[in-house]
């Protein structure tokens, strides 16, 4: 009798529910702030509509509104906390919104020039891809609680974009991604849904996405 193979590693890209801070559009790296009532409701809420995804492993960044998401998600398995899912860090731009930093550089961009005082492009890739060489040796469905753009970012990483594609990226509070292979290459990764809201889960894997012609 042969084994059955491993099952496919289908990572689920989960950012942070509300705060007051992804509400009003400010930059929020390192601060360490709580979700608003209606981010726990949203959190909640995804976490009813992952009820029936058996996850074999979950992963949360330090901070605080991750990890209460993933407290209110409650995925399954322990949730290990991983320090390479923390959110870019902003440095001088941390709490300013995006206008703001315009206003002070007109041709800003986060993924190609990083933040003064904070994190450059390079390192947040570094910790993207030393993350990323570990979980590809797991199988199954994998929780990540992350944030927007480092969440955005990982995303181009896992299909062999440069980093400044990350640009065209963009996930919403207590929205899932799942990133994954192709079902008949399975060596080439895919992005197999992206932005997907509670309302519209439990989202499908590459096998229910097959293209029928």
């Amino acid at each position: 009798m042969t084994s059955a193979a491993p099952e496919v590693l289908r990572l689920y890209l989960i950012r942070h529910g509300e705060t007051a801070w992804s509400l009003s559009g400010q930059h929020t790296g390192l601060a360490d702030i709580p979700l608003t009532a209606r981010g726990e409701a949203e959190a909640l809420e995804l976490g009813q509509a992952l009820r029936s995804t058996p996850f074999a492993y979950a992963f949360t960044s330090p901070r605080q509104r991750a990890r209460r998401t993933s407290e209110l998600v409650s995925p399954g398995p322990s949730v290990r906390v991983e320090p390479d899912l923390a959110e870019w860090d902003y440095g001088d731009y941390e709490g300013l919104k995006t206008s703001e930093i315009l206003a002070r550089r007109a041709d800003w961009n986060l993924f190609r020039d990083g933040c003064p005082s904070g994190e450059l492009p390079a390192q947040v890739l570094a910790r993207i891809e030393r993350f990323l060489a570990r979980i590809r040796a797991l199988h199954g469905n994998v929780a990540l609680f992350s944030h927007g753009h480092l969440s955005c970012a990982l995303a181009a990483c896992w299909i062999g974009l440069p980093l400044i594609e990350a640009e065209h990226f963009q996930l919403g509070t207590a929205a899932v991604a799942v990133l994954s292979y192709a079902t008949h290459h399975p060596k080439t990764p895919v992005i197999a849904q992206w932005n997907v809201q509670p309302a519209r889960l439990p989202v499908q894997g590459p096998s229910d996405l097959e293209e029928t012609g």
